[in-house]
């Protein structure tokens, strides 16, 4: 996902319907349908993960919980990251 984002030039978009949590979406982006696809894929599962543990939450309360936890999951993703890029460049040295 090119800077992580799905919004791009309107000639290069790629038009995609996915299904996320029982609703249908178009999604439109840089990235290719298979991309798509499995991002959507990815989201429905982490909010059918998430609603087995917090039943009682509404959709919309689901959406936003499985946002925080997927923003969890990249910041230390990408901390990682970083600490291995640091490693490396001292290795480098």
């Amino acid at each position: 996902m090119n800077g992580g984002n799905f919004v791009a030039e309107e000639n290069m978009r790629e038009r995609t319907i996915v299904e996320i949590f029982g609703q249908k979406y178009t999604v439109m982006g840089t990235e290719t349908s298979s991309h798509i696809r499995s991002v959507a894929a990815m989201v429905d599962e982490k909010m059918r993960d998430i609603q087995q543990y917090n039943a009682v939450l509404d959709t919309k309360q689901l959406a936003v919980l499985t946002a925080v936890n997927i923003m969890n999951e990249y910041l230390k993703t990408k901390e990682e990251l970083e600490k291995l890029q640091q490693q490396i460049r001292k290795e480098d040295r």
